[in-house]
């Protein structure tokens, strides 16, 4: 059975179509590029912060066989780039769902995360909640992250979506994490005042693959 991998990108704002084009071009059926922005408060501007700015975040799902190669030809195109220009990482996807049809790649945990370091943790709340969670993570290891606006698609009349709350306005949050910190990120940000209520926020993680600073 096929498998398929997430090709996740952040780089600064009106750049990430040099990396679905590259993508493209190597093979790739296409990408999305979604806006976020940086939170990253330190000189190293760790993981997924590159400070307070703007940035395009980007997703190209692909057939685990072409992956490396797509990888390699966006991390050629940044070469002219001066770092820290962006990231470049991917994440095993167990169900590929598409219009009439599922296919899964369904692996043993260990194997989908053998030779990882990292994970991607995925964090939404209500609008304004963002920051609470940034800070919660920060204090439990956290490098940085990347807020996206986001919004509630239930249709009128549904009071639950994955159990949260259907309020239209929503905070994503992605923070790449060291294996060894997920847990204790995840577990800050389960704690926090602001999501004691059922229903006020989801949390997941991700292994992430191979991760790449993007430039030169």
């Amino acid at each position: 059975m096929a498998s398929f991998d997430l090709i996740m990108g952040i780089v600064p704002k009106n750049s990430g179509e040099l990396l679905t084009h590259t993508a493209t071009n190597a093979g790739s059926a296409g990408g999305t590029v979604s806006m976020g922005r940086g939170t990253a408060s330190n000189s190293i501007l760790q993981m997924l912060g590159f400070g307070d700015s703007a940035k395009d975040i980007v997703y190209i799902l692909t057939d685990s066989a072409q992956t490396q190669t797509i990888k390699n030809a966006v991390t050629d195109a940044c070469l002219e780039k001066k770092r820290p220009f962006g990231i470049l990482f991917s994440i095993k996807v167990s169900h590929f769902i598409k219009t009439g049809s599922v296919s899964a790649d369904l692996q043993e945990e260990n194997s989908m995360t053998k030779n990882t370091m990292h994970k991607l943790i995925t964090i939404i709340v209500n609008r304004g909640f963002a920051e609470d969670a940034m800070d919660a993570a920060r204090k439990a290891g956290a490098g940085g992250g990347t807020i996206i606006n986001a919004r509630g698609t239930a249709k009128e009349g549904d009071a639950k979506f994955f159990g949260m709350e259907i309020i239209p306005e929503k905070d994503m949050i992605f923070v790449l994490a060291e294996n060894e910190k997920a847990d204790a990120i995840l577990e800050a940000v389960r704690t926090l005042p602001c999501l004691s209520k059922p229903g006020s926020g989801i949390a997941f993680a991700s292994p992430a693959e191979n991760f790449t600073l993007l430039g030169k």
